[in-house]
């Protein structure tokens, strides 16, 4: 056999342990039904108590069993109980210090993947004071895809740095795709790249050999703070809000470049036009329309 296809085999089992360690918090029952996946096309896991666990694999979603992929009725219920386990677990066995995380919908485990939240929403005056009977969680796995952004990079970047957001509805690889467009830049222009990982799941992987990655501040104080301590030449971050485009606006203006990504679909739903490029996604990871910033409504 080419020593090639041995690398191949070699890589690929890497990553296979790598997500079996990652989803380690998981229930044994649930944890013994994915080894019988391809684990390098498992996206997503959707853990709903009493109700047939559902998987994203290959970006279709499919029914688990105890022995894989299976018809609804033979599909595994979780209880309640192992809800209440997998995110006690994936909180690192102390929710407390995931409260902010947890105001917020989410909890992000030790390796980056996003645990999305639904149960009963606890409010004060001050707002969201905390998520209570939780009844289903969405985990997120993050996939690092090497070259991925390759074409992204010889479309909108070749020939010098610029402002790129990507866009495209959720779970469809945009935050993998600004993960390797971050560690392309490092390696062929070597400039100070600020990752801005508001939830952790940006930086689940190579960001690049020149890149800084500040996890779980806000935009706003992540690009103040980070601009003034790390002088970044490009700051990357993931699913912009409205109220994110002013920190993004400081920073172009002041001749920072940034990589973003945004839940869009429709140019004209842009809350405010700051980028040279816009691309957008059609499906899983691929480059569909790329607009200039010459686009006008």
């Amino acid at each position: 056999m080419p020593r090639a296809f041995f690398a191949r085999v070699y890589i690929f089992g890497r990553a296979v342990q790598y997500i079996i360690t990652m989803l380690d918090f998981l229930p044994v029952r649930l944890k013994n039904a994915l080894r019988h996946l391809n684990l390098n096309l498992l996206y997503e896991l959707r853990i709903r108590a009493d109700k047939p666990l559902r998987i994203n694999l290959g970006g279709t979603f499919r029914f688990l069993g105890e022995e894989g992929v299976c018809e609804q009725r033979q599909a595994i219920l979780p209880t309640a109980e192992e809800v209440r386990e997998t995110l006690f677990a994936a909180s690192g066995y102390s929710v407390h210090s995931v409260e902010n995380q947890i105001r917020q919908g989410f909890v992000t485990a030790k390796c980056g993947e996003r645990v999305g939240i639904a149960g009963s929403v606890v409010y004060d005056g001050n707002g969201v004071l905390s998520v209570h009977s939780v009844s289903s969680l969405c985990i997120r796995v993050p996939h690092e895809i090497r070259g991925c952004a390759r074409e992204l990079f010889d479309r909108c970047l070749s020939d010098g740095l610029k402002s790129v957001l990507v866009m495209s509805p959720p779970g469809v690889g945009k935050t993998t795709i600004l993960r390797d467009l971050s560690r392309i830049v490092c390696e062929k222009y070597g400039v100070n790249v600020l990752v801005s990982d508001e939830r952790g799941e940006l930086s689940a992987g190579d960001t690049g050999s020149t890149s800084d990655v500040m996890r779980f501040a806000d935009k706003s104080t992540a690009f103040t703070a980070g601009i003034r301590a790390m002088r970044p030449d490009v700051i990357v971050t993931d699913e912009l809000l409205t109220e994110d485009y002013a920190a993004v606006r400081r920073a172009i203006e002041g001749g920072i470049h940034v990589f973003a990504s945004a839940h869009l679909v429709r140019m004209e739903d842009v809350p405010q036009k700051l980028f040279d490029r816009y691309v957008r996604l059609n499906g899983l990871g691929r480059i569909g329309r790329i607009y200039g910033a010459e686009y006008v409504d």
